[in-house]
């Protein structure tokens, strides 16, 4: 069992507030707590999955995770927070163990995240976590330092890394445990082994972390689908599968800062302000005049969430499908589906509008134009729409690079900038977000001109 680490006490700098996570703790937790924790870690991950894939530098990405770590992983009790800490993680093991795609993205970002936390250690605790991993290995003493100070001198100068000292601390470990330093020439090598200080021991750390996390996943998968994912289809299974496409933004089922459209301007508006997935969907209505299943929902629930009302959505619907299926046939057919996304029939619920995780896992079928074009159109029809939107060579080969490496949503926020000519560093994650930003950049723009239009009339 893994020992629960208290708060830190005053003066003791050798004790790590850093968690190994070697095993799961005996802990009691609530239902609540499992997925509200879970969550709370999922942001901080997405946070730092954002920040790498856009490309941010060092000091960047250092205050970013710090951000979002002292915003996320807080809790009202100091003493509770390492519980948390724990919790978060091994909840979010069960989540992203079930595939070979989970696994990799969350054996990075958990990797980058410890990196960072091992980094604001001091120096004594993390030679106790080294200590607690098993990484015994003893400091190279002065004499064998002073004879290769020379070549650690000469490495340090190639990479720009700062000049070692004679006090330095260097240990000597097999070259192959710390591929990373290997593969960039930062440490000097002699008869199999690197060479490397202190303030490079998060790199021989980090290694043994992923290599850890990496089979305790496996051994997680396997657990998990043969006894759990059964014993607890009733409890945690729900949870735990929702968890990894899970919505961590607002709430758009109600439009916010825009109160309504009207059918009038809807299609001034998709040109201006709709994502490309919705513009698509427009498009397609206008052309086919019909939407299957996927298409209705994906289009109905994102109008429905920037202010079109019930009864315009009715009228809208029905101009476009009576013309393919006629009138008699959508009031029999269609119009249900539609007041029931409004919460006027069946249950009554409050639907709310698809987010960008739930479109880009959907599987849309031949005749089908829901889903994500940056993950299911081919690279042909992407750069065919992008053009047509009026991209550049070099912002179109931008977004393509993004959809090549899979980086969906950093695609559709490229576009977003693009489009608008302004960026976008919370990045987009929801289409009416996109939506709602693209409006209050739209609105600025034309009091802006209305008012210059004003000063040259009073001017002339």
């Amino acid at each position: 069992m893994l020992a629960v680490r208290s708060r830190k006490p005053v003066g003791y700098d050798d004790v790590p507030t850093l968690p190994l996570y070697l095993s799961a703790p005996a802990l009691d937790v609530r239902l609540e707590e499992f997925e509200l924790f879970a969550i709370d870690r999922l942001r901080v991950l997405k946070g730092v999955s954002d920040g790498l894939s856009r490309g941010k530098k060092h000091d960047e990405m250092e205050k970013l995770i710090n951000d979002l770590w002292k915003a996320n992983m807080r809790h009202p009790q100091a003493s509770e927070a390492i519980n948390k800490d724990i919790i978060s993680h091994f909840v979010l093991c069960l989540v992203y163990c079930r595939t070979d795609e989970l696994r990799k993205w969350f054996l990075s970002m958990e990797t980058a995240l410890f990196r960072h936390r091992f980094r604001n250690e001091r120096p004594e605790a993390q030679r106790s976590l080294m200590a607690e991993f098993g990484l015994a290995y003893k400091k190279v003493d002065s004499s064998e330092l002073e004879s290769v100070m020379d070549k650690l001198a000469q490495v340090a100068r190639s990479t720009s890394q700062s000049l070692p000292t004679v006090d330095a601390i260097f240990y000597k470990v097999p070259f192959e445990e710390v591929p990373e330093l290997v593969a960039s020439r930062r440490v000097y090598i002699s008869k199999g082994n690197a060479y490397i200080a202190m303030s490079q021991v998060v790199s021989l750390v980090a290694t043994h972390f992923r290599s850890h996390l990496s089979k305790a996943l496996i051994l997680t998968n396997r657990k998990w689908t043969s006894t759990i994912v059964e014993q607890e289809k009733n409890r945690l299974t729900p949870i735990v599968e929702a968890l990894s496409t899970s919505y961590l933004g607002p709430d758009y089922s109600q439009p916010k800062e825009f109160a309504e459209i009207s059918l009038r301007d809807i299609d001034d508006i998709a040109k201006s302000s709709f994502p490309m997935c919705m513009r698509h969907l427009f498009e397609k209505l206008r052309e086919d005049h019909h939407l299957k299943h996927g298409g209705r929902m994906q289009l109905g629930l994102f109008l429905k969430g920037v202010g079109l009302k019930l009864d315009d959505a009715l009228a809208f619907w029905r101009a476009e499908f009576s013309r393919k299926v006629g009138a008699e046939r959508f009031d029999k057919e269609y119009a249900y589906s539609i007041r029931h996304n409004y919460g006027r029939e069946g249950k009554r619920t409050d639907y709310t509008p698809y987010s960008c995780q739930k479109i880009i896992s959907s599987t849309p079928g031949v005749g089908d134009h829901h889903g994500c074009p940056y993950r299911h159109f081919s690279e042909e029809n992407l750069t065919a729409a992008l053009s047509r939107m009026g991209f550049n060579s070099r912002a179109l080969s931008d977004v393509m690079n993004k959809v090549r490496n899979k980086h969906y949503q950093l695609a559709c926020t490229l576009t977003f900038e693009a489009v608008h000519g302004t960026s976008c560093e919370a990045g987009i994650n929801h289409p009416n977000q996109y939506f709602s930003d693209s409006q209050i950049i739209m609105k600025s723009k034309n009091q802006s001109t209305a008012k210059d239009t004003q000063m040259e009339i009073e001017s002339s």
